[in-house]
C-alpha cells in the first residue's frame, strides 16, 4: 500500500481514532489512535502479534486491509484515548488484535451494571489464608467466560520458591476479587494445555503457571466480590502479591 499523508491533510485531521478492517469480512480487526501518520505504522511493522499476522496473510492474498477514520478533528489526545476504548469495549476485546483494553477501561470503561454496583461497593475483606493475589487488569473484560479468566489467572507468572506454599490464587481486578482458585500444582511457563491463550503468549522461559479449579464454596464465598486493596502497594508493577505465605 502506497498512501501517505500530506502535512495538510495531517492538520486537518488533528488527533483521530481510526480501524483496520478486514476485507474479506469487512469486519475491523483493529483499533487505534493517533495524529499525523499513525494509521499507515502498522503496515510495516514486524513481530507475531495477532495484528501482524493478519495483516501479513491479507498480502499473502493479494489484499490489503481498508483503513478507515472513525473520528477525527478531536480536540485532544485524552479525547482519541477515550474514544478508542469505548470503540473496544463495543467491539469486544476477543473480536480484535488489539492485546489490552484501552485507557482508562479499568475504570470507566464498559461493564455491566450489575457488575458496576457492586464494584464501587466491594466491602474489605481480612485474608486468613495463604493466598497469591494476581492482578490481571491488563488481560481482563468484564463478561468474560470463566476459563478465560482462569487461564489469564493461572500464567504465567515471574514467582520464585515462595509459590509452593501457596494454597489460593485470588484473581484481581482493580482491587476487587473477581475468583477463587484452589492450586493444585505448578508448572513450568507453557507446559499445560491452554484452550483460550495462544502459545506464544504462555511459552516464556523462566516463568510459571498453575493449575487448579475454582475454590470450595465455603472459600469462595469468603473473599470473592469483596475489596483486597489494602493488601496491595499502590503504584506497584508486579501483579504478583503473597498474603499469609
Amino acid at each position: 500500500m502506497s498512501l501517505s499523508i500530506p502535512p495538510e491533510v495531517a492538520r486537518h485531521l488533528g488527533y483521530y481514532v481510526y480501524l483496520y478492517v478486514d476485507p474479506r469480512t469487512d469486519r475491523p480487526f483493529y483499533v487505534g489512535k493517533g495524529q499525523g501518520a499513525r494509521i499507515l505504522s502498522h503496515l510495516s511493522e514486524e513481530g507475531e502479534t495477532e495484528k501482524v499476522k493478519t495483516i501479513a496473510e491479507l498480502k499473502r492474498l493479494g489484499l490489503e486491509p481498508k483503513l478507515d477514520i472513525l473520528a477525527h478533528q478531536l480536540p485532544d489526545e485524552e479525547t482519541a484515548f477515550r474514544i478508542e476504548t469505548a470503540v473496544i469495549d463495543v467491539m469486544g476485546l476477543q473480536f480484535l488484535s488489539n492485546r489490552v483494553r484501552g485507557w482508562g477501561s479499568i475504570r470507566s470503561g464498559r461493564m455491566p451494571l450489575a457488575q458496576l454496583i457492586p464494584y464501587y461497593a466491594a466491602k474489605p475483606v481480612e485474608i486468613a489464608d495463604p493466598v497469591m493475589l494476581i492482578r490481571v487488569n491488563r488481560k481482563y473484560w468484564h463478561g468474560m467466560p470463566e476459563q478465560d479468566l482462569y487461564e489469564i489467572t493461572r500464567g504465567v507468572w515471574k514467582v520464585g520458591q515462595r509459590r509452593e506454599n501457596v494454597q489460593y490464587a485470588l484473581a484481581i481486578f482493580e482491587g476487587v476479587v473477581r475468583e477463587v482458585y484452589k492450586i493444585d500444582a505448578w508448572h513450568e511457563a507453557g507446559t499445560t494445555p491452554y484452550s483460550t491463550r495462544e502459545p506464544d503468549d504462555v511459552q516464556l522461559p523462566g516463568r510459571w503457571e498453575f493449575t487448579g479449579s475454582i475454590a470450595l464454596p465455603e472459600i469462595r464465598e469468603r473473599y470473592f466480590g469483596c475489596s483486597v486493596a489494602e493488601y496491595l502497594r499502590a503504584g506497584a508493577q508486579n501483579p504478583i502479591a503473597y498474603v499469609n505465605v
